[in-house]
Formats: C-alpha cells, structure tokens, sequence
C-alpha cells in the first residue's frame, strides 16, 4: 500500500462506505451519551494568597505576608489549599449558609469535603476552589460562604498575632531607653580625649585611594612592558641604540642632496669594483677613482656635518649606507623614536605612582590604632538607638494592626451561577467523538488498502513498477467490443483518442516509429486481448497498414473480436502447409489483417519459440507498417520473454482493482532481469469518474448529430454476447 499523504483522497474515496459506516457509529455513541447522562453542574472560585501591603502598619504588613517557600520547609499555598476543607473553616461556611436563609438539606462537613475541590494554580499564589451539584444555586452559596470563611479566618490569626506583640513590646520599650543614654555618654568622653571624629570615612578613603593606585601601577607596568618591547623589537629591526641616532638618520635619509650624494658614491664604487676586477690599484685609472670617491665622501661628510647637533662627536658620523634612504627605513624610524620615548614616559609615571602607593599605605596603617575603639563606641551607641527606635515603631504598629482589619487572602473570583452543566458538556463530546471518528475512519480505511492487495490506479502502478506509464484506457462497452461492426468502437472518440495516445506515446518514448510490438499482461483477466485488438483497430484507423497475430494458444480471442473463423491459423505456417500471407485474412477494418491461432494442447505451444516463428515476424514487420502480437500471461508462460527479443519492445496491461501487486511486481522483476526490452504499462479499464472526464471532453467536440449517433444505440448482438462472456471469464 502506498501510504504518502498523497493517496489518501484516493484512498478514502475508493472506500468511502466503510468509513462513513465507522465514522457515523462513533457519532450515534456520542448522541446516546449525552442523551442517557444526567447534568451535573459546577461552580469555580478563585482565592489569592496575597503578598500586597494593605495593612497601614508595617507589622501589620508582615503578619500578612506569605512566608517564602524554602526548600524542604513548609509550602504556605499549600497549607492554605489544606486549611480551606477544615473543619474550622467549613462550620464557619455553614453557619454564614443559615444566616443567608439557604436550605442546608443534606449538607454536612463530609458532604462538603466530598464535592469541594481545592486547586493550586501552577507558579502562582492562587488557589482555585470548585465546587459540583446538581442544584447550581446551591452549589454557588456553598462555594462563596467557603471562600468567605476563609477570608474571616485570615483575619482574626492576623488580629491575635498582633496582640501577643504589643504586649511584649510595652514591656521592652523603657529598657532600651536606658541603653542609649549610657552609650551617648561613652562615646563623647571618648572624642573630647582623642579627638578623632570619623575614622570610618577616612579609612574608606584611603582604601579606595590606594586601590586606584594600584590599579593605576599594574596598568602603567603592563603599558611599559608592551612600550618596551615594542622598543626592543624596532631596535633589532633598525640597528638604532637610541632616538638621537634615529632622528640624525631619519633627517639625514629626507634630505634630498645628500641622497643625490649617496647615488653618486653607490656609482663610483659599482665603476672601482669593475676596475679592480680587471687592473691593479696601482693602475692610475684605479687610483683616480679612488681619489674621486674620497673627495665625494669628504664632500658628503661636510654637507651631513651641518644636519648633526653641535654636540654629536665627529667620529660617530653614520655612513651612507646606514640611513634611513627609503620610506619603508623612515617609518621603522619613527616608531622606534615613539617607542622609546613612551618607553621614558612610563617609566617616569610608574616611580611616580609608586612612591604616593607607599605613603597612603603609611597612612592608612595608623589609623585602626584609634580608629578601633571609636568604632566600638559608635555602633554601641547606634545599636541602642537604632534598637529603640524599632521597639517603638513596632508597639504603635502593633496597635494599629490590631485595632485594623487585616488579612493575607483575598477572593478574586466569586462563583457564578453557572448556566450549562459540566457534565455531561455537548460541545466536548461532540468534538473528541468527530476527531475520533475522523481517525477511527482513516485507521479503517488504511487497514482496508493494507489489506487489499490488488492495484488501485495508474498512480499507484507508476509508483509501484518504476516503468513510464504509456496510457490510461477506458472500459469499453459490449456492443463495442466485436470489431465485426466496427463503427460501434471507431466512430466514438471517447474509445479511440486514448488509444491513439497510447500508439502516439510508445512512438515518442521508443523515439522512432514502431514495427513490432507484444501486448502481454501478468495474469489471465486483465484485458491484454481487448487492448491488442482495438490498438490494432485504432492503428489501421489512422491509414497504417496493421497486422494483429493472435499468440495466445492457451485462450485465443481474437477471431471473436473480428468475427471470422480461427482457421488457417499460425500453426498451419509452422508445420508449413501454407505460407504466412497466404494465413493472413483481412478484416471488415480497411488495412488491418489478423493471423489467427487456436486452442493448443500445453506441450504443443513451442512454436511460438521457433526459427519459423522468428522469420514470420520480421517478414510481417517488413511488410506491414505495425504488427501487434497478443501473447498469454507472462506470469504463467515464457512466450512473452521470447517474442519481445525480437520486437521493439513489450507493453504490459493492468487492471485496476483486479491486478494482485505482488504478482505485477514480481513478473516485472523478471522481465527485467532477462533483459526482455519493455516499453512500459497500460493501465485498462479505468473508473468511472475518469471516463466520465473523457464522456465530457470528447462530447465537447464531438457534431450534436454524431454525439446522438453514439448514444443512441446500446444494443448488442448475440456475437457481442458471446464476447463479452469470454472477455469475463478470459482476458477483459
């Protein structure tokens, strides 16, 4: 079964009554339980567990705020969820149920515990409250005397909690008042003898003093190391010791007479060199240029002393060869005398740094020898303030909070009178048994198609074999299938346009014009013979001289479909009691002839194997512009194989919804693997809804008088009686 999303339409099309059988069955469920069950309903509420601060008082503030949930400690949500079924809480629900004047007819704590449903809202404070029944006024009283039970029981543990505080509270106050005048005392005696007035202040400002500074050292070490390096790095580059050399060599290479100077004296040497090579020194021409070379230079030395400062030593005069001539030497030049005067820079900076580092760190190591004793005095004295302070804004805290109403849950959500039951709930159903029916449909037709095992269509064939499809032929009718009246077939193109498309398609895959073709099929019943025959009919149609050579001794059909006796027959050209043309008879189709062939005995049908049988066939393709050879099943005999070795190739027939895959698939497996040349597959006999698309196109262009001709005729003869029972049993 081809199971790609693709074929599904198809599928559910071809078993459409199966799946509405099993979708309808799941919905007529569906139906009968909303009909039988009775109407529960339910109502919701919604609490919070509230972390705002509505009380006036910050201890009020605190009673009611939600503790944190720690790790392995108590969950105050959940103790909340816990508390609300209480029995506390449901009397006090019960009793608000009376005060309001409700029925409270069967409603005890266990009933309420039973029907009521506390949920915890996931990552929230919020506890949602349910509550089902079958009277929906009741089941929204009950709900909301709950919830406001559990506001009212909020409120007096905030109220008593704030009482017990106050208490303590006053006790404690006057205590701490003695504490801080007693610290006060302290610390003033200790100023007014030591004189020191913020220790602390001055200690963090030493310390944040001494910290920019040593991060401003370790800066300037690292900034000095890279100046250093990049120094060195310049000086192997340039042979420079230092930036008065480099800027002497730096001016010396701009100046434009002196590099006049140079050329001159790279030439005269270039001109002794070749001199010497061939004369001695003491060849006047020899010692006339080294005389000229020395005036050059002492020329040169003369116009470079002016560039040096007035305190550069004679002797340190750089040679010609060592100054920075080109623009390459120049820039090398001035990085270097960038590097080494930053390299100065930051070595001046990080003394600078480092002597103001050591006297902070002086500093800050005398101050904790007066510092200390203050510090204890100061946060004594700010201890009992800072004590008291808070003993005496927590009493009047205390009595606001006690005095105010003040609780940490808060109804957010009321129940409502609910106007639809929850259960059972229309819509629900409805849709889990449509998608359910939905997928139980598809599931009953993909187990049908896996279970079929018989070819569906031209698609699925195409998929299934890997051949080139050549044509999709339509059922022809019983009065069209004897071509001994054959206008019944030729005079309606909704029967011949597809056959000769399919004689016009194998032409362009084969690439040439075709001689000789074999019609076979996988097994018996798939209407090779009809297709033979017509093709040969729709040929001859066409002005091509046509000869159709019925193979098939196992059931030879083809005398019935022209109407004409099976004798003489091939046979009779075998055993050579007469020649081939002289066995050819002519039809009632101008230019189609048929070599007949009748019922054989099995170990008798080797002739269609034979040397004769091979002669015949090129004799009729020389002759004839088409021969169509109709063989038997090629899954049961081997005749097939063996006539398309000597043909342009074989075109196997299928039939939808008769033709069993495994069998198809494994007589091409075959074909193939004897090198049986195949031109490709016909799918005969297609559906309905196609052959209403050919009924539609053709009738478009088809004369009003000839559309009626076609259809105004549906009778047929006994002959195509007899044909259409042979093709029900045999080859349709």
């Amino acid at each position: 079964m081809d199971t790609s999303l693709s074929s599904l339409p198809l599928a559910l099309r071809r078993r459409l009554l199966p799946a509405l059988a099993t979708f309808t069955s799941v919905i007529g469920g569906a139906i009968a339980y909303l009909v039988v069950t009775a109407p529960v309903y339910q109502v919701k509420a919604r609490l919070m567990l509230d972390n705002k601060k509505v009380s006036v008082s910050e201890l009020g503030r605190n009673l009611s705020q939600v503790p944190a949930n720690t790790p392995g400690g108590a969950n105050p949500i959940a103790t909340q969820a816990e508390l609300v079924g209480s029995e506390r809480v449901l009397e006090r629900a019960l009793d608000e149920i009376a005060i309001l004047g409700s029925s409270q007819e069967g409603l005890t704590i266990d009933t309420l515990r039973e029907d009521l449903k506390v949920k915890i809202v996931p990552a929230t404070n919020i506890l949602e409250l349910s509550y089902q029944g079958q009277n929906p006024e009741l089941a929204t009283t009950v709900l909301n005397a709950i919830a406001n039970a559990m506001v009212s029981e909020s409120a007096e543990g905030i109220r008593s909690e704030a009482k017990a505080v106050r208490e303590f509270l006053e006790k404690e106050v006057p205590l701490r008042r003695l504490e801080v005048a007693a610290a006060e005392a302290a610390l003033n005696k200790f100023k007014q003898t030591s004189g020191l007035v913020s220790p602390e202040e001055q200690t963090q400002l030493l310390v944040r003093s001494l910290a920019t500074l040593e991060d401003q050292e370790r800066a300037v070490s690292i900034q000095l190391q890279d100046a250093k390096t990049r120094s060195q790095e310049l000086q192997t580059i340039t042979s420079l010791n230092n930036t008065q050399n480099a800027y002497i060599a730096g001016r010396i290479g701009q100046d434009q007479e002196l590099q006049a100077l140079r050329a001159q004296l790279v030439n005269l040497d270039r001109e002794l060199a070749k001199m010497r090579s061939r004369l001695t020194d003491q060849n006047p021409a020899v010692i006339s240029l080294v005389q000229e070379r020395y005036e050059l230079l002492t020329l040169y030395n003369q116009k470079l002393s002016r560039l040096l400062p007035t305190n550069q030593p004679t002797n340190q005069i750089i040679p010609p060869g060592d100054v920075a001539s080109d623009q390459l030497s120049q820039d090398f030049t001035s990085r270097f005398i960038l590097a080494e005067t930053e390299r100065s820079v930051l070595e001046q900076k990080l003394y600078l740094v480092q002597t103001e580092r050591i006297k902070l760190q002086n500093r800050l190591g005398q101050i904790p020898v007066l510092g200390q004793p203050f510090a204890t005095l100061v946060r004594r004295q700010d201890e009992a303030i800072a004590s008291l302070k808070l003993l005496q804004n927590k009493l009047e805290e205390a009595r606001i909070a006690e005095a105010q109403l003040v609780n940490n849950i808060q109804i957010i959500e009321r129940a409502k009178l609910p106007s639809s039951p929850k259960e059972p709930n229309p819509k629900v159903v409805l849709v889990i048994a449509t998608a359910a029916g939905i997928a139980l449909a598809v599931g009953m037709v993909l187990l049908l198609e896996v279970m079929d095992n018989t070819l569906n269509d031209a698609s699925e064939a195409e998929a299934l074999l890997k051949l080139p499809r050549l044509g999709v032929l339509p059922k022809i009718p019983a009065q069209a299938l004897s071509l001994k009246q054959p206008n019944r077939f030729l005079a309606d193109m909704r029967l011949i346009e597809p056959y000769r498309l399919l004689l016009t398609t194998m032409e362009l895959r084969a690439q040439k014009r075709l001689q000789l073709i074999v019609v076979s099929s996988a097994v018996s019943g798939e209407g090779k013979s009809v297709v033979a025959s017509h093709l040969a009919a729709v040929s001859a149609r066409f002005s091509r001289r046509t000869l159709i050579i019925d193979g098939d001794w196992r059931h030879p059909m083809q005398h019935y479909f022209f109407g004409l006796p099976p004798q003489p027959k091939v046979t009779d050209v075998i055993d050579s009691n007469q020649t081939w043309l002289e066995a050819v008879q002519p039809t009632a189709i101008t230019n189609l002839s048929i070599l007949t062939c009748s019922e054989l005995p099995s170990g008798s049908a080797t002739f269609l194997q034979s040397q004769v049988m091979k002669s015949i066939l090129a004799a009729a393709a020389d002759h004839y512009d088409l021969v169509i050879v109709d063989t038997p099943p090629v899954s049961s005999f081997a005749d097939a194989h063996s006539l398309s070795r000597y043909s342009d190739g074989l075109v196997i027939v299928t039939r939808p919804n008769f033709t069993q895959k495994n069998i198809l698939l494994q007589t091409v497996s075959e074909l193939k693997d004897s090198s049986t040349p195949i031109l490709g597959f016909v799918v005969n006999g297609i559906s309905d809804r196609t052959q209403q698309y050919y009924s539609d196109s053709f009738d478009s262009y088809q004369p009003q008088s000839q559309f009626r001709q076609t259809h105004g005729n549906e009778a047929s003869n006994n002959n195509c009686a007899l044909i259409s029972r042979g093709v029900d049993h045999g080859d349709s």
